[in-house]
């Protein structure tokens, strides 16, 4: 068969996607570029107005509080679950009777829809009779109200975020097992203490696998959306409110889909711009093992 009929063969087996990626990424970007520009109300034509939403942007002190909730969300729970992650993986990787189900009961929550484990923490939450204030009351200790109290319920999803860990274990598991065990055993045997070897060994050989981890779960964090809507509906005072909740309330609630067009290509480069800046630091932190030619 010629170049041209591979070719041709190629695309006629790989047009379904192209069909799907045409239909639902690049003609919805593409509008979205169009719809940042306009005064588009999803019933009358688009209006042009240039540059006026992103210029509405700069001056609207929701989208400032909704984008510092995002920063703090992001912040917080990247360094909660990156840490929590290590330390179950470190825990998981010792010689302990019953560690294989203990990984499959930390990796289980994974396999749970979002919406399901947060209509779950919902009903634990509940001020009066959720099972976790029930607990404290029993203790002596009154519960706060986790998501009604503008001073707790940020600090309460990001607690909650740290319950979908499982995915991280399993990368800082895998990459555990392939720090040698001989550097080690001759750093133990050198008088060297399990948070030296930790420090010095440990991390710099799995730093690749720490990287991975906080780029994922930062680009997830920064576009968290659902355990937000569900849980919280912005909070009180907007406290919970996160930048893609705040472009869901103007395209769908407000009916202001321009608007919202260009706050999600603000939420998109300023996502784009922090990994790359995470990326380009983990380059130059980063310890890469190259192994020997021959």
């Amino acid at each position: 068969m010629s170049a041209r009929g591979e070719l041709r063969t190629g695309l006629v087996w790989t047009a379904p996607f192209w069909i799907g990626f045409a239909l639902f990424t690049a003609v919805p970007v593409a509008l979205s570029i169009r719809y940042g520009f306009t005064q588009y109300d999803l019933i009358e034509d688009p209006l042009p107005v240039g540059g006026a939403n992103y210029a509405e942007i700069a001056h609207d002190p929701v989208f400032w509080t909704a984008l510092r909730n995002t920063g703090i969300f992001a912040a917080c729970s990247v360094t909660l679950n990156t840490v929590v992650a290590l330390a179950l993986a470190l825990l998981l990787e010792q010689k302990l009777r019953g560690r294989e189900l203990v990984r499959a009961l930390v990796f289980a929550p994974t396999l749970v829809p979002i919406s399901a484990v947060a209509v779950g923490w919902l009903w634990l939450l509940k001020r009066d009779d959720g099972l976790v204030n029930t607990a404290l009351g029993a203790l002596g200790v009154a519960g706060p109200d986790w998501l009604g109290d503008a001073d707790w319920a940020l600090a309460t999803l990001v607690l909650m975020s740290g319950w979908i860990v499982g995915a991280q274990v399993m990368v800082f598991t895998a990459a555990l097992r392939d720090v040698p065990k001989s550097l080690l055993e001759a750093a133990a045997v050198d008088g060297a203490t399990a948070w030296s070897r930790l420090w010095r060994i440990t991390l710099p050989t799995i730093s690749p696998a720490v990287a991975f981890n906080v780029i994922v779960s930062a680009i997830w964090a920064l576009q968290v959306f659902a355990l937000p809507l569900i849980m919280t509906r912005g909070g009180p005072q907007n406290s919970t409110l996160v930048l893609s909740m705040y472009v869901y309330q103007n395209a769908f609630q407000y009916g202001r889909m321009g608007y919202a067009s260009a706050l999600a290509w603000i939420q998109f480069a300023l996502t784009c711009a922090l990994t790359i800046a995470a990326v380009r630091f983990a380059r130059r932190r980063v310890h890469t093992r190259v192994g020997a030619a021959g």
